[in-house]
C-alpha cells in the first residue's frame, strides 16, 4: 500500500501531525502481544495482512477485544501501552494526539477508571501533547457503569472529554443527551462516532441532540447534502480515518470515499488511525492512501495536518507554531 523513497513521501514525513481519533485498546502494539505471550502471538494473524478486509463490524469488534483482553488487565498494563503509542506518534512527527479508553474495560477488568486515566497520563513524553477521552457504548448506562459515567464527567481529573463508540444499530438512549449536556457544563470536549455504518441521520443526531462538534468517522453525511451544510455551518470536524473505512467496508473502493467531497463542501476533516492493532496501519499510510489512492493533492494534504491543529485543545502559541511549520513546508515544497 505504501512505497518508500518518493518526494511525497518525505513531505508527509516531515508535516507536524495530529492523531485525533485513536483508540487504546486498538492502537495496542502488536510486540506487547508478543511480549506478554509469545507462543499465542508470535506469528501475524490474517487479519493483519495488508489485503485483509473485514466481513462485518461484528468480526471486528471481536477480534478487537479478544485481543485487548489478552493484554490489557491492570492500570500499569495501560501505562505500558500508552508509553510505546506515543513513542510510535513521536517518531511520525506527531505533535498532538486525543486518544480514548472504553468505559467497558471498567467493568469487565474491574479497574477504576480514573486509575486507568492516571496510568494513560504518566506515560506521556514531554514532546508530545495528549488529550484522553472515556470511550462509552450506546447501551453502557447499566447498574455497573451509570455512576462511574457520571462521577467521570463530574470530577475526573486530566479527563478531556467524552466519546459515543460502539454499533450505530443500537437505539440511542435518552440518557446520552443527558450525559453530553452534563459534559458540555463542565468543560469537557464532546465527540462521537456516527455515520460510519449507520444513516446520516446518526451524524445529525450527534450535532444537534448531543451538540457534537467532532464526528468521528461521519463517512455517510455525504449521503445528506442537508447534513453536510449542517456540519459546514457550525464548523463540525469529522475525524476521519480512511484505511479503517477501507477495511471495514464502510466504503467499497477508494474512489468511493467522501473525503474530496467533505474538503470540497467546507467540512473540516481530519487523518487518524483509529485502530492500529485490527489495520496494521500507520499515520505516514493514512496521508500516503489519501494522496495516492484517493488522489489528494500535498496542499489537501497540509490542509489536513493544518485541520487537527486547529480542531486540537492547545495552547495558541503551540497551535500556530504547528501551523506556521506547515505552511513553510508548502511553501518549500517542490511543486
Amino acid at each position: 500500500m505504501v512505497k518508500e523513497g518518493s518526494a511525497s513521501l518525505d513531505f508527509i514525513k516531515c508535516l507536524p501531525k495530529t492523531e485525533t481519533h485513536l483508540h487504546i485498546e486498538g492502537a495496542l502494539p502488536w510486540n506487547l502481544l508478543e511480549k506478554k505471550d509469545p507462543q499465542r502471538f508470535a506469528r501475524h494473524p490474517a487479519f493483519r495482512q495488508e489485503d485483509y478486509r473485514y466481513r462485518s463490524f461484528a468480526e471486528f469488534e471481536s477480534i478487537l477485544i479478544d485481543h485487548a483482553l489478552a493484554f490489557f488487565d491492570s492500570s500499569e498494563s495501560y501505562h505500558e501501552a500508552a508509553k510505546a503509542i506515543f513513542e510510535i506518534q513521536c517518531k511520525q512527527n506527531v505533535k498532538y494526539v486525543e486518544i480514548s479508553f472504553h468505559a467497558g474495560m471498567i467493568e469487565w477488568l474491574k479497574i477504576p477508571g480514573d486509575e486507568i486515566l492516571s496510568a494513560i497520563h504518566a506515560a506521556i513524553p514531554n514532546d508530545l501533547e495528549v488529550r484522553v477521552f472515556l470511550g462509552m457504548s450506546r447501551n453502557a448506562y447499566n447498574s455497573h457503569l451509570a455512576p462511574i459515567l457520571e462521577e467521570a464527567v463530574r470530577s475526573w481529573d486530566n479527563l478531556a472529554g467524552i466519546d459515543l463508540h460502539g454499533l450505530e444499530s443500537l437505539p440511542m438512549e435518552t440518557w446520552t443527551e443527558t450525559l453530553w449536556s452534563q459534559a458540555k457544563e463542565n468543560g469537557l470536549i464532546l465527540k462521537a462516532h456516527a455515520g460510519e455504518f449507520g444513516p446520516a441521520a446518526n451524524v445529525r443526531h450527534a450535532i444537534e441532540k448531543l451538540q457534537v462538534r467532532r464526528i468521528q468517522h461521519g463517512v455517510r453525511a455525504s449521503e445528506d447534502p442537508a447534513v453536510m451544510q449542517l456540519a459546514n455551518d457550525l464548523g463540525v470536524v469529522f475525524d476521519l480515518c480512511p484505511i479503517s473505512n477501507f477495511k471495514l467496508r464502510v466504503v467499497d473502493s477508494w474512489d468511493q470515499h467522501p473525503l474530496p467531497l467533505f474538503m470540497e463542501r467546507g467540512i473540516a476533516c481530519t487523518l487518524s488511525t483509529d485502530d492500529p492493532l485490527s489495520f496494521n496501519n500507520s499515520l505516514l499510510q493514512e496521508y500516503r492512501v489519501c494522496h495516492e489512492e484517493i488522489g489528494l493533492s500535498r496542499l489537501q494534504l497540509a490542509q489536513l495536518a493544518a485541520n487537527g491543529f486547529e480542531a486540537a485543545d492547545l495552547d495558541p502559541s503551540l497551535r500556530d507554531r504547528w501551523i506556521r511549520e506547515i505552511r513553510t513546508l508548502v511553501e518549500e515544497a517542490d511543486p
